[in-house]
C-alpha cells in the first residue's frame, strides 16, 4: 500500500520504532510497512539512539519500560541532539503515571497496552498529518496563512516559527500550542482549551503537562531575545505584546 503520507519529493515517512519485544515490534514495523513508510526496528535504547543519528526519523513510536535505557530518557536524549521528530509513547494499560510523564517530558501522545497496531498506525498518521511539512499529504496544496503578531510570526505551511528572523524549533505539541495562542490574541486560554488545541485525545493529559511544554516554548524563544507568552494565574496563558 502506498500511504497518502509523504514527504514534498515524494519519499516515504521516515518511522522509528522502538520496544524490547522483539514480536511485538515486528508487528509494529510490519503494520507501518504496510503503509508505505520507511520503518526501522530497535529493541533496545542505545540502538534506537544509533539509528536516530544515522537516519534522522519523522516520527518515533517509543515503549516507556525497557531494560537499558527507560523511553523517557531516550527522549531527552533525542532531544538533546537535536531532533524533534513527535513520539508516540506506548505505556503500560494500568500506568496513568506512565501516560502522564511521556506527555509531560515532550511526547505528543500515547497508545495503552495491549493495542491494535490498526490503532498505533491511526495515531501516527494524525501526529503527522499534524505536522504539515516536512511530511504532509503530497497531494494537498492548499496554502494556509502566516500568523503574524509583533516579532512573532508563524509559517503554518511551514511549520515553523520565529521570532524576528530568528526561527524557533517547536515540537508537534508546542507548535499546537502557540498557534492556539496565536489565532486569537488578547484570549487568555485556559489550560483546558489548550488541551483541546494541542491533543487529539486530552483525556489523559494533566494541568502540569501544559506548563511543562509552555515552559518550553518560553525557554526556546528566551533564547533568542523574547518572550510570548504571558501566565494568568489561577486563569490560564496569553500571546503578550511580542514587541
Amino acid at each position: 500500500m502506498t500511504s497518502s503520507l509523504a514527504h514534498p519529493d515524494g519519499s516515504p515517512v521516515r518511522a522509528l520504532v522502538v520496544d524490547d519485544e522483539p514480536m511485538l515490534g515486528d508487528i509494529l514495523r510490519m503494520a507501518m510497512r504496510y503503509e508505505g513508510w520507511d520503518t526501522r526496528l530497535a529493541h533496545d535504547g542505545q540502538t534506537a539512539l544509533r539509528m536516530a543519528r544515522e537516519v534522522p526519523p519523522d516520527v518515533v513510536v517509543l515503549d516507556v519500560m525497557m531494560p537499558d535505557i527507560d523511553g523517557l530518557t531516550v527522549l531527552r536524549r533525542l532531544r538533546e541532539a537535536g531532533s524533534e521528530a513527535p513520539v508516540l509513547f506506548l505505556t503500560a494499560k494500568d500506568s496513568v503515571e506512565d501516560r502522564i510523564a511521556g506527555l509531560t517530558a515532550g511526547g505528543d501522545d500515547y497508545v495503552t497496552k495491549p493495542f491494535s497496531p490498526r490503532e498505533v498506525v491511526a495515531r501516527v498518521g494524525a501526529i503527522l498529518r499534524r505536522l504539515k511539512q516536512p511530511v504532509a499529504k503530497a497531494s494537498d496544496s492548499a496554502s494556509l496563512p502566516a500568523l503574524q503578531h509583533g516579532n512573532l510570526r508563524i509559517d503554518n505551511d511551514g511549520f515553523k516559527a520565529y521570532w524576528g528572523e530568528l526561527e524557533i524549533t517547536l515540537t508537534v505539541t508546542e507548535f499546537n500550542i502557540l498557534t492556539t495562542l496565536a489565532r486569537r490574541t488578547g484570549k487568555v486560554f485556559t489550560r483546558d482549551e489548550l488541551m483541546e488545541g494541542a491533543y487529539e485525545d486530552s483525556r489523559y493529559v494533566s494541568d502540569r503537562t501544559i506548563d511543562s511544554h509552555v515552559r518550553r516554548i518560553r525557554k526556546k524563544f528566551m533564547a533568542r531575545g523574547g518572550d510570548p507568552i504571558e501566565t494568568r494565574r489561577g486563569v490560564g496563558y496569553i500571546l503578550t505584546a511580542c514587541d
